[in-house]
């Protein structure tokens, strides 16, 4: 068995501005063995360690779905001394990943059913991950229709960009788009807060699931909107990912109540959630 602090040894092999602001950058890695690309098998949703050797290690999302082969990708916002330093490294150089780590969304329920996905922010990075996994030609019919709300401050900070147009142009997929603010007078696409966006839209709950990941604000009074529409407690699934520390539930600076976020989660139902002290 793998030593769960040993990290993978990758490279960086692009690295994306993604916003305006430069403060989110998406790296593309790929692992200097090539075997240990088929030890780290992930599901769409979890989350792995980004090291640096002297510097530390930071949680972030997988933003690579498991379909996508010879790379995995991550999505970091420059926050602290280790997305700081990553910011400042180069295409070539080498770091660590340790995981995948935590739980998923759960696939094996969501198959057959409609899904509504609702984001926010930089924590796309795991719905990206889920969105690409559904619309991969292998697994397309599992699923039903897949619904969008997608959110950021403003134009400029929004992730993914090309992959949203090519997205919109898809007619088994269906995206809504917005911004909390915009000065730009031709913005196409929605303006107001996300859970706003998703009461408007009204997505069905008819045989539907809701993954929910975004700021914790932003969850907060999602969350309430989705009941309104009528979607369970244990149908609503949402991600506790501001939690995770370091991966293995070791720490012991994840728990909420008697559960621990890196051993239990960072992924829980709605109802889940409910038997827990308020995180939202």
């Amino acid at each position: 068995m793998k030593n769960p602090y040993l990290p993978y040894p990758v490279r960086i092999d692009s690295i994306v501005t993604e916003t305006e602001d430069r403060n989110l950058k998406t790296f593309k890695l790929v692992f200097l063995n090539p075997e240990d690309e088929n030890k780290f098998a992930y599901q769409a949703g979890q989350f792995a360690e980004l090291s640096v050797p002297g510097l530390g290690e930071i949680p972030i999302g997988i933003a690579t779905s498991p379909t996508e082969k010879g790379f995995i990708m991550f999505t970091v916002n420059k926050v602290g001394k280790v997305s700081s330093h990553l910011h400042n490294m180069r295409p070539g150089d080498v770091m660590g990943v340790r995981g995948p780590l935590g739980n998923w969304y759960p696939w094996d329920k969501l198959k057959g059913k409609n899904v509504v996905i609702v984001g926010g922010g930089f924590a796309f990075t795991t719905l990206r991950s889920s969105i690409v996994y559904m619309l991969h030609p292998d697994n397309r019919a599992d699923f039903g229709g897949i619904t969008v709300v997608y959110g950021a401050r403003n134009p400029g900070m929004l992730l993914y960009k090309d992959e949203l147009v090519a997205w919109e142009k898809r007619d088994d997929i269906l995206l809504h788009i917005t911004v909390d603010g915009t000065n730009d007078p031709n913005w196409p696409y929605n303006v107001g807060f996300v859970p706003a966006i998703t009461k408007t839209k009204a997505p069905s709950s008819d045989n539907a699931y809701a993954i929910v990941c975004g700021p914790p604000i932003m969850i907060k009074f999602t969350l309430p909107v989705l009941t309104d529409l009528g979607f369970a407690p244990d149908r609503i699934i949402t991600s506790l990912e501001m939690r995770m520390k370091c991966g293995i539930g070791m720490c012991g600076r994840c728990n909420i109540g008697t559960e621990y976020v890196c051993k239990d989660g960072p992924v829980f139902t709605f109802e889940q959630l409910s038997r827990l002290p308020n995180e939202y």
